[in-house]
């Protein structure tokens, strides 16, 4: 079994859906460098995506579709200006044309270029998809993907995430392997091994400049959110709330930028009540504005990309633990714990439900905060695996398709359960504990074959089909 870096699994995206909308927009990209390895894009006549089982139930609430074209224009999701992204879609579906790899038209119609077909599912994931080329010259080329969560990409053949794994110098494919390794080398945290492992893909600075680089982003898209209001896109009509939040908890208090917005939080009254608000308003800021296709981190899907900021955020703002190398090893070790769970079990709610996201970030974010609170090896994992116990079994049943009943509140929920995960593990004793972060990853596996389909991301059972919302 080969490594994954952390910066795999904690990354730069775009909302709503790591799965449903960064998968299948990674599939379309890479489809375009297939096709140019056989002929030119300029003979390419037509080209044809059909999404199945959960990308085709929830693809336009999850932007499925729009990922699929934005893909296939050559669009990149890291660059992309996102408040042109409707008007792009409109260009699109009003001409009935393509400019395919962003320099040649074809024909493209909505509806007959791309099917969402709900009546069936390729067999070798829920979330499939099947790509065609036709060439002038008659020929064609089809390529089959599944977005396996996260934003990785897989065919029959292989996998995304395998392009970017390597040997490590001390593997750590489970939690026992990080005891292991860092009895072997004597060290007392697990960042200081995540470090030694992270030299296979870069130096020591650049992992610290892509740490720091990451909390940018982190900081940068709490801000946007907590300066939003107005009606999350999708017919739901979800009223954005982080705005509102925060204004209650300023008062009156202005500010002109994010480092001022940031100090005002800071010198908030540090009651209980403050605290989990703000650490609310954190985590809702992120998943409003990636329900509403803004720039996110993916950690370790979209769904779930607020409960890390949460965290650390607060970790910023109401701990002592303030520092960049505090940041750095909490990315680090959140991100090691992510790929304990991809490579054990799995990280896509198609898969394995809610648990699989939002109990993974939970998981990711408990084991990040302990270490920058000093905690032992043993009792990062154990800050894991307590979060992730209290997330089993959790179904994925977004209403009308949409990451955001429940989707958002989850995010709130995962983080509060997050730190108190830490705050029981720095306080416990991991050599008395009976159950493993191992164990855990192996029970949450085994629920998420056990969980019905409807429960996986299909919006076909719970919520989703308990309240009566016409479909968006």
């Amino acid at each position: 079994m080969e490594s994954i870096s952390v910066f795999e699994i904690i990354k730069v995206g775009i909302g709503p859906s790591s799965s449903h909308t960064m998968g299948p927009w990674n599939a379309a990209s890479n489809f375009l460098q297939r096709v140019q390895d056989r002929q030119p894009i300029s003979e390419v006549k037509e080209v044809y995506v059909e999404f199945f089982g959960s990308l085709a139930k929830t693809g336009v609430g999850h932007g499925t579709d729009i990922a699929g074209m934005l893909g296939l224009s050559g669009e990149d999701f890291k660059l992309i200006d996102t408040s042109r992204i409707d008007e792009k879609i409109a260009q699109i579906k009003n001409s009935g044309q393509l400019n395919l790899a962003g320099r040649h038209v074809i024909p493209f119609i909505y509806g007959e270029h791309l099917i969402l077909n709900k009546q069936k599912s390729l067999e070798f994931h829920p979330n499939g998809m099947i790509f065609r080329a036709v060439f002038n010259d008659g020929q064609e080329f089809e390529q089959d993907y599944y977005s396996v969560g996260g934003g990785f990409i897989a065919t029959k053949e292989e996998s995304s995430y395998e392009k970017h794994c390597v040997r490590t110098l001390y593997p750590c494919h489970h939690g026992r392997d990080v005891i292991a390794n860092i009895q072997k080398l004597g060290l007392t945290k697990i960042s200081d091994l995540i470090y030694l492992n992270e030299e296979s893909w870069r130096s020591r600075e650049e992992t610290d400049a892509e740490a720091l680089y990451i909390w940018q982003q982190i900081k940068e898209c709490i801000y946007k959110g907590v300066n939003k209001e107005g009606i999350l896109p999708g017919g739901l009509n979800v009223s954005r709330r982080a705005a509102g939040l925060n204004r209650k908890l300023l008062g009156e208090k202005i500010y002109r930028n994010i480092d001022e917005w940031f100090q005002l939080v800071v010198e908030t009254e540090e009651t209980f009540t403050n605290i989990n608000k703000w650490v609310s308003c954190f985590a809702l800021a992120v998943n409003e504005e990636n329900a509403s296709f803004g720039r996110i981190i993916t950690a370790p899907t979209n769904g779930a990309s607020g409960v890390i900021p949460a965290v650390l955020m607060y970790a910023q703002a109401f701990t002592e633990f303030t520092s960049n190398d505090d940041i750095i090893r909490f990315l680090l070790v959140a991100g090691e714990i992510g790929t304990l769970f991809k490579k054990n079990a799995t990280i896509s709610a198609a898969m394995g439900g809610c648990q699989a996201e939002v109990g993974v970030s939970s998981a990711m974010a408990a084991a990040g905060l302990t270490e920058i609170m000093g905690g032992t090896p043993g009792q990062v994992l154990m800050a894991a695996e307590i979060a992730m116990e209290h997330h089993l079994g959790m179904t994925c049943d977004p209403i009308a398709g949409l990451v955001q009943i429940p989707c958002i509140e989850r995010n709130s929920m995962g983080a509060i359960k997050a730190i108190t995960a830490a705050n029981i593990a720095i306080e416990s004793d991991p050599a008395k504990a009976r159950v493993t972060l191992d164990e855990v990853i192996q029970s949450m596996w085994e629920t998420a074959q056990s969980m019905s389909d409807r429960f996986k991301e299909t919006s076909e059972g719970g919520l989703a089909i308990a309240v009566n919302v016409a479909e968006c």
